[in-house]
């Protein structure tokens, strides 16, 4: 009876809360003092400057890995729907994979116009992202082989519980799942990168790049297949003109 009220009492939740915001609060403030000193020592030791938002446990080698939730190791936090702590054309890559679509439009269309304003003239960005295109067509009456083995893939591995419909099941948890708030089709993506001043784009496939040190550095295809991925995401690289 007790456990029950509590779980419904206002100011437990709500005292709960405050408890778990002042954690989160000085866990910020102590990573905002530690990670000048990361900038400094990656500035230092790497002539060529490569920035990964919201790395999560991916990390990248040679790659300054950033991210909002719990930084380790190291990994330094930034919020990167607000403003880089970095200096005008200071970075010559930043990658984002499958973390665009976890942040409103217009916070990621402001994270776009701060990596436009750190790149150095001639520098690119890489974004990874779902395929709103591609999801949307798994809704049709004549499935492709492909489109079938990832309706199968996603509902042997996240709902076998369902029988029928499960193209609209499929669809739906796309929207729903994995904090995912706004979808990407290839022409919304240009856009978005042509509105941040990105006036050169270009399609390229995961793994896929004309650009030496961004090759193979997307991974998730580890964390669902490779088959998967390519069949989901869609890549753009951003050039910032000279």
């Amino acid at each position: 009876m007790l456990k029950a009220y509590l779980k419904r009492s206002e100011f437990v939740v709500g005292l709960a809360r405050a408890i778990r915001g002042l954690i989160r609060d000085s866990c910020v403030l102590l990573w905002l003092i530690t990670r000048r000193k990361h900038f400094r020592v990656y500035s230092r030791t790497h002539p060529v400057k490569k920035l990964q938002l919201g790395s999560s446990k991916h990390s990248l080698d040679g790659w300054l890995n950033t991210d909002i939730l719990a930084p380790h190791g190291s990994t330094v936090y930034l919020d990167a729907t607000r403003h880089f702590p970095f200096k005008d054309n200071t970075w010559d890559y930043i990658t984002a994979e499958h973390m665009i679509e976890h942040v409103e439009f217009e916070a990621a269309q402001r994270m776009l116009h701060e990596c436009f304003r750190v790149l150095k003239p001639g520098g690119r960005v890489r974004i990874a992202t779902p395929n709103l295109e591609v999801i949307l067509a798994l809704y049709c009456k004549e499935k492709t082989s492909a489109q079938r083995n990832y309706i199968d893939w996603v509902i042997k591995t996240l709902m076998p519980h369902v029988r029928e419909c499960q193209d609209v099941f499929v669809i739906n948890n796309f929207f729903r799942a994995w904090g995912h708030l706004f979808l990407y089709d290839k022409e919304t993506l240009q856009r978005a990168l042509h509105a941040s001043g990105f006036r050169s784009t270009k399609f390229y496939r995961p793994g896929e790049s004309d650009d030496l040190a961004l090759r193979n550095i997307e991974s998730h295809g580890r964390e669902v297949t490779d088959e998967i991925n390519q069949f989901e995401t869609i890549v753009i690289e951003g050039e910032k003109s000279l």
